[in-house]
């Protein structure tokens, strides 16, 4: 999962010039119909209405645990609890990617990955990832 150039640019204020960051005590996980890239806009297009909604996870020990196996270099870390959005009230389109956010609507999205296999989401559905499905890494 890449960063967002928001979020490497907080890193990098934090780590060489000492400026804050606060970590948010809640990320919270969306849906793209779009490829998102680093950049300022990120180009992250979520579904509107149709009961869409990003769902929540509290940032902690609890709900993101180190992967079994860490890679080599870099460290990966996964979701320990269920991530289950709301029931579509109609179509969501076709989603392709998820990103992590810090605040429940609008905000920053601090970093995105692709889903396993595109997902049209139709009324009725309720897409969700399981224990170990959502992984975040930083290489």
């Amino acid at each position: 999962m890449p960063y967002t150039n928001y979020l490497d640019q907080q890193i990098q204020k934090l780590l060489f010039s000492n400026t804050a960051y606060t970590i948010p005590g809640t990320w919270y996980v969306g849906l793209s119909t779009t490829t998102p890239s680093q950049g300022a806009s990120a180009n992250f297009t979520e579904p509107v209405g149709n009961g869409y909604a990003r769902v929540s996870a509290a940032n902690n020990s609890t709900n993101w645990v180190p992967v079994a196996s860490p890679p080599a270099t870099g460290y990966t870390m996964q979701n320990n609890a269920a991530l289950n959005f709301p029931s579509a009230t109609g179509s969501w389109g076709t989603v392709t990617y998820f990103g992590i956010f810090d605040a429940l609507s609008g905000g920053n999205l601090v970093g995105f990955g692709q889903l396993s296999a595109p997902q049209s989401v139709a009324s009725g559905v309720a897409p969700s990832f399981a224990v170990g499905a959502l992984t975040v890494s930083n290489n």
